[in-house]
């Protein structure tokens, strides 16, 4: 290696440059000063053993705690919180149990928060009913969700008695009054929907996602609602006012989701604001929980209603519309997902 020697001044700097190369190991050795320039000697060889040396100490020192936090990391993984959940279109399981999960309605930014629900089981008229695991949405399902459905495609005729097909996806007709009734939109749960628009909503979502979206059946939405406790205690008023909207304190109309305490499941609304579409062991509807219309003591897992005439009294139309309830305002739906 030739180094330019011009004056004493860049010779010193050399020289430093040299000191402090040298705490590094790259040698250099003066041979002889010939026309005015020094030759000097670097030795390569033994710079690049010891750099090799440095560089595998260093990486060792730098990859090794990386690897072990991203190990701690994997192995954690499953105890993130719940509403800090991405949404995927993977099925969520770790070792056979289900994870709770975030879907993304297609075609939109609207999500939903699908619950785990473990297996287990539930005593309903003095049977013992074994409860699968499922998933369940941590809310009733809001405007903004069921907007997404209806926009999707060509809506149904007003007096239209199709026969659907099991697999068949019909939108609803255009409702002749404001389906919120104005009490609120964004946040706020769907109401008067028909149990026939309840389940179009649920085979359109497991259409585009192609999971099995449905209705719960009433042992699944009870056994959820009480958080698979076996028994149920009645409410004292504070523990009612803190978690469900109810006759006293609902000013005779629905509330946004998620507002109250959930259950210990971490489950909004179970107790009331809507009543919510499910099926019976016959596969027939029937109105699940408690709404805002009830009173102290009717606020109990075990609610039921079924649709009867006075639920539409007031729609003009001929036959009457299948999709919506003029006077069901506390008709809601919670969706389910099979695994």
């Amino acid at each position: 290696m030739n180094v330019a020697q011009s004056s004493p001044d860049s010779f010193e700097r050399v020289r430093d440059s040299m000191m402090g190369c040298k705490r590094y190991g790259i040698l250099f050795t003066w041979r002889k000063k010939i026309s005015g320039r020094f030759l000097l000697d670097l030795n390569i060889e033994r710079f690049q053993a010891r750099w090799k040396l440095v560089s595998t100490v260093a990486f060792i020192a730098f990859s090794l705690p990386f690897s072990v936090a991203c190990s701690f990391a994997a192995a954690t993984s499953t105890s993130v919180s719940f509403r800090g959940l991405k949404a995927s279109s993977e099925t969520p399981t770790l070792q056979g149990v289900l994870k709770s999960y975030v879907e993304m309605l297609p075609g939109s930014v609207v999500k939903v928060h699908m619950v785990a629900v473990p297996a287990g089981s539930l005593s309903q008229a003095g049977k013992r009913i074994p409860v699968s695991a499922f998933w369940i949405a941590d809310t009733e399902t809001t405007w903004e969700a069921y907007d997404v459905f209806m926009a999707s495609g060509t809506p149904s005729p007003a007096y239209d008695q199709t026969k659907y097909d099991a697999d068949a996806i019909a939108r609803p007709s255009k409702s002749y009054i404001l389906p919120d009734l104005g009490w609120g939109h964004h946040g706020y749960p769907a109401i008067n929907m028909s149990f026939l628009s309840a389940q179009m909503f649920c085979r359109w979502l497991s259409s585009k996602t192609g999971k099995k979206y449905r209705l719960p059946s009433d042992a699944e939405w009870e056994y959820a609602c009480r958080a698979g406790s076996p028994t149920f205690k009645n409410l004292t008023t504070a523990q009612m006012t803190n978690s469900a909207w109810y006759a006293d304190n609902s000013g005779g109309r629905t509330h946004p989701v998620g507002k109250k305490l959930p259950n210990a499941w971490k489950l909004y609304d179970m107790l009331g604001n809507t009543g919510e579409w499910a099926t019976d062991t016959d596969g027939k509807p029937v109105l699940c929980g408690p709404t805002f219309h009830d009173k102290a003591d009717k606020v109990r897992p075990d609610a039921r209603a079924r649709q009867t005439p006075a639920w539409q009294v007031t729609d003009p139309q001929l036959p009457k519309s299948r999709w919506w309830l003029a006077d069901g305002n506390f008709v809601g739906v919670r969706i389910v997902r099979e695994p």
